[in-house]
């Protein structure tokens, strides 16, 4: 088992032909995904990486039964695009894009309210089943698979905690990786919850950053339904009220939003929070004893 994404899933790429597009989708294949075509306006007909590509996502779900999508398209044309494949009716949209306009997210957001397309991003690394699926940009040979299912706000930090879970020998079942920005499309609790409702995660790895209320919401909403070992970890411990760090949306609006206030919801609501990235597998492998 696993969520969102598995060896059967097929995935188209939009912007198939670009730079970042050929890349990223050349090292999906190499993985193992099963890439079964790709979106360039202008250039269906034509043949990219040994698939086919199409003008509208349109033509490539009724050519391929496609049902999972991942964007490299610029950040003035992401919003059409994740519209484009909700339209079409594809199950899960993973937008790599950075820099979209908060104002077209609010437009997104909106339109996928009532249809039955799920957004992982914008802004972020994707998601991967270990050993199956790498819908995204990060490095697939960190993750070993295993049980310990993985969210978190940061790609950087979620190929931490994969690493750190392998080398506690856990391994990883799917991690998700749910962006920066202000405004995405799947919460850390709505992953969480996917990843509780899994019978082959055994384990919960939650990584978040200050700014928002992302991380309370989930950490409440652990403590009334948990039935796994949940890890918590907040990246910018140090950082200043008002000062934004990487993300986004990491930056401290009010005194909830800051590092140790997150910290210490997570630890009322029952998960163990460890205060460095180094903690988190040898942490797990004593709770799953337990």
């Amino acid at each position: 088992m696993s969520i969102l994404v598995n060896k059967n899933s097929k995935i188209i790429v939009q912007g198939f032909t670009g730079t970042e597009g050929t890349f990223h989708a050349t090292q999906m294949i190499e993985y193992g995904t099963n890439v079964v075509g790709g979106v360039t306006p202008g250039k269906g007909g034509s043949q990219h990486l040994d698939r086919p590509v199409f003008n509208t996502v349109a033509d490539a779900v009724k050519k391929t039964g496609t049902n999972v999508s991942i964007i490299f398209v610029p950040p003035g044309f992401a919003a059409d695009a994740i519209m484009e494949s909700a339209e079409a009716g594809i199950e899960l949209v993973v937008c790599i894009t950075e820099g979209i306009p908060v104002q077209d997210m609010v437009k997104v957001k909106n339109y996928l309210t009532g249809t039955h397309t799920r957004l992982i991003g914008p802004n972020c690394p994707g998601v991967i089943t270990a050993d199956e699926c790498k819908v995204g940009i990060m490095p697939g040979f960190v993750f070993k698979k295993g049980k310990i299912g993985i969210v978190s706000k940061s790609g950087t930090l979620t190929y931490e905690a994969s690493d750190q879970v392998a080398k506690a020998g856990l391994g990883v079942s799917t991690a998700v990786g749910i962006g920066g920005d202000p405004i995405i499309g799947t919460t850390t609790k709505e992953a969480v919850e996917l990843l509780m409702n899994d019978p082959e995660t055994e384990g919960i790895v939650m990584i978040g950053e200050i700014g928002g209320s992302m991380e309370a919401d989930a950490a409440r909403w652990i403590k009334q339904y948990s039935s796994k070992p949940v890890i918590g970890f907040i990246a910018g411990q140090t950082a200043p009220p008002g000062r934004r760090m990487g993300h986004a949306g990491a930056i401290i609006g009010g005194a909830d939003d800051t590092a140790a206030a997150k910290m210490k919801i997570m630890e009322e609501c029952g998960i163990s929070v460890v205060k460095s990235p180094a903690d988190i597998g040898a942490t797990m492998a004593k709770l799953l004893k337990k």
